[in-house]
């Protein structure tokens, strides 16, 4: 189970999987079997070693990261770019040897910059364990521990701009090539996939399973909880995943509010992992997007402890079975190998893409030494990521960085550039993601951890104060609901584009449109092209250099611009605009007001339009039919649930519903077999699930109805 890979494994083999995926040159990605994918690819990065002699005669070698030489043997003296390298050379020594090892001790110099100067990396045998005494009727779970006095290590010192080698013994007091850590060795090539269920858990693995169902992993109280939701809500869909040793691994589930969010919302989704910074954190995830408020919308929850591709792959199926196999346009992710292989594999069609936000607040770290040498860099560097309107800008502007502060040999930002395309927004222009502006930032999972939950919180806590947190997330839906029925905008201009926007769009993104609006009138527009489809070029006064070219179908009065900004976010740019008004448009086509964005997002049609979509439910399993109605039934009580004279109408228009059902059930069951409804087919379904009334038809439906309109109804 591929849960203890260090840091530097995994940065390395994203980074040679992102290779292999963008360079022409490299080989197919669907050659690659990502399970067996190791840290020993990172050899295709060509890099030169050059050797020198040091002043004593010692031999000195500077190695950069992802070197192809796999026999180089660590020596006194030897120089590397940073830390890291340091870390990843010796992490494929030891790869080569046969042992885990682990960051032993770390210095920081004084002062107020604080800044690393020294790493040692020792094997992790190293040390002695000593058993910590227990308070008298304590009784504790023995721990089996590696620790056997090892002295093996290799130490680094920083010197100014290079890390060397100052302490190393090479001499191990065990047998290499022996280690039966399952995440050690599988991260290293060691096993294959197909291995794992002849291997315990690792501890980091019991320490999540623990941390999320409490000591043993007893997933019972988990259950009763999607047990209790799912009899206040047939809607509520929940499902679980279990080894080899029957014990709970992945867990997955989503409210009734979750699935009908995503009919409306879930052409882009966020995949937030965002506890993976912290280790002892349970392991939370949500699938999330953003509404026509521009507010964070849930779309699902799981508790991922085996984190493999396989179990992705799991999650993912099951959450597209839940959304009722709508597949979604643009697809964000950490930046993680199986993450990546299982996205491919069950959204081939998606455009994926690594989250930008978490790859900035990783180059904190990566590049730390580098900040505190350079303190405007970090602002530079979001800066070129996230302002950048073109991909010659970007180019422009990143070549312009690296050359001002020496960057060419840092390692951690030619990796970034590499994989530029899965990442930085100018590059994926062609796709929708719903963001606004390069500085929109969806508010992830670790807001909550950091205000709701520590290592004791139990399961049963957070998941109460989950709820609670969400509760407050509709009443905040719920506000700006009224806040746009009940107010109007302020308008900057008497031009009817304006004031037809102020009328369709939510307060929210209108006021997103207005600024395109406003800056539209500091653009110079020019003709290049005349005829039915003519051309324009539009620049800004502030930036006279960067030129975008407009499209304009008179005919249709449609147009596109080379900044791709509609097709990214959904709202028109400050470049289109310009062009409509010197041209004299003075109405939108309603082509360029994306429904997710308007007022009336979620007051369409209460029943799916898609013809093909109902027929494939149709013809689906009973689980898939009994979705289905399940998502056209809560579409019935939202509208209901308005007002009274609403509650009325939908009520009698339901008994009436209700009464012909009964009737077309009687004459079309005559004789024929009743399927069970099961609507969670991956999970074993106890005694108390298999009631004799979830047997019945005929109070099947009376059940479901009764407990989504009220204790009060009843069908006659």
């Amino acid at each position: 189970m591929e849960v203890a890979r260090t840091e530097g494994d995994e940065l390395i083999a994203d980074y040679v999987n992102c290779l292999m995926s963008l360079d022409a040159n490299s080989r197919p990605v669907e050659n690659i079997n990502p399970s067996s994918l190791s840290v020993s690819a990172a050899a295709q990065i060509q890099t030169n070693i050059p050797s020198v002699l040091h002043e004593q005669s010692v031999p000195k070698v500077f190695v950069q990261a992802g070197v192809e030489e796999t026999d180089l043997e660590p020596v006194l003296g030897m120089e590397f770019e940073s830390d890291e390298a340091a870390k990843t050379f010796y992490n494929e020594y030891a790869r080569r040897l046969g042992f885990p090892f682990r960051v032993g001790r770390s210095r920081r110099s004084k002062g107020t910059e604080e800044v690393l100067i020294m790493k040692r990396f020792v094997c992790s045998k190293e040390g002695i364990y000593q058993k910590k005494p227990s308070s008298e009727g304590t009784r504790k779970r023995e721990r089996m521990s590696m620790r056997e006095g090892c002295k093996a290590m290799m130490e680094v010192i920083r010197d100014n701009e290079r890390w060397v080698v100052s302490k190393l013994e090479k001499a191990h007091n065990h047998h290499l090539g022996t280690c039966t850590r399952v995440g050690y060795l599988r991260s290293r090539g060691f096993i294959n996939a197909s291995d794992k269920a002849n291997f315990i858990a690792s501890d980091t693995m019991m320490l999540l399973r623990q941390n999320a169902f409490g000591q043993g992993g007893d997933a019972q109280g988990l259950l009763d909880y999607f047990k209790r939701m799912q009899a206040e809500n047939p809607a509520f869909f929940y499902a679980i995943q279990v080894d080899n040793n029957s014990c709970v691994s992945n867990a997955f589930w989503a409210d009734a509010k979750a699935r009908t969010s995503y009919n409306y919302f879930g052409d882009t989704v966020t995949f937030d992992t965002t506890y993976k910074k912290n280790k002892y954190m349970m392991p939370f995830i949500t699938f999330s997007g953003v509404n026509h408020h521009l507010q964070p919308v849930i779309f699902g929850y799981a508790l991922l402890i085996d984190e493999n591709e396989y179990s992705f792959i799991w999650l993912f199926e099951t959450w597209l079975e839940a959304m009722g196999g709508r597949r979604p346009v643009s697809f964000v992710t950490d930046q993680n190998r199986a993450m990546a292989a299982a996205t491919a594999k069950v959204f081939p069609e998606t455009c994926h893409r690594f989250c930008k936000w978490l790859i900035l607040s990783r180059s904190k770290q990566k590049l730390a030494h580098v900040y505190s040498a350079h303190p405007t860099l970090k602002a530079e560097l979001e800066k070129c990521v996230n302002e950048s309107e073109s991909i010659r800008s970007f180019e422009t502007n990143w070549a312009s960085m690296i050359d001002k502060f020496d960057l060419m040999k840092n390692t951690w930002l030619q990796g970034l550039f590499n994989i530029r395309q899965k990442w930085v927004p100018v590059y994926l222009k062609d796709n929708f993601f719903a963001e606004m502006s390069p500085t929109q930032k969806l508010e992830t999972m670790n807001d909550f951890y950091k205000k709701h939950f520590n290592t004791k919180t139990s399961l049963k806590v957070l998941l109460t104060q989950f709820e609670l947190a969400m509760a407050s997330r509709y009443e905040d839906e719920v506000e700006a609901e009224l806040d746009t029925i009940c107010t109007s905008p302020i308008l900057k201009t008497a031009s009817p584009i304006e004031k037809q926007a102020a009328l369709i769009y939510t307060r929210t993104v209108f006021e997103k449109f207005q600024e395109e609006f406003v800056e539209s009138f500091g653009c110079h527009v020019y003709k290049v092209k005349d005829g039915a489809v003519s051309k324009f070029n539009v620049t800004r006064d502030d930036d006279a250099l960067e030129t975008f070219t407009i499209t304009y179908n008179a005919a249709k009065s449609m147009a596109t611009c080379s900044c791709k900004h509609f097709e990214f976010s959904g709202i028109l740019c400050r470049h289109i605009i310009a062009v409509f008004l010197m041209v004299d448009v003075r109405i939108l086509p309603e082509e360029y007001f994306l429904r997710r964005w308007t007022r009336s997002a979620m007051r369409g049609s209460l029943l799916d339009e898609d013809f093909d979509n109902n027929q494939v439910a149709c013809q689906a399993s009973v689980s898939s039919r009994f979705n289905d109605l399940c998502r056209d039934a809560i579409k019935f009580a939202e509208k209901g649930a308005k007002s009274t004279e609403m509650y009325r109408v939908v009520k009698a228009a339901l008994q009436k519903v209700f009464t012909e059902i009964i009737a077309s059930d009687k004459t079309v069951s005559t004789g024929a077999h009743r399927d069970a409804i099961n609507i969670n087919e991956e999970i074993p379904i106890d005694d108390a699930m298999n009631d004799q009334s979830l047997q019945d038809p005929e109070r099947k439906v009376t059940n479901f109805l009764g407990q989504l309109l009220g204790s009060s109804w009843s069908p006659m």
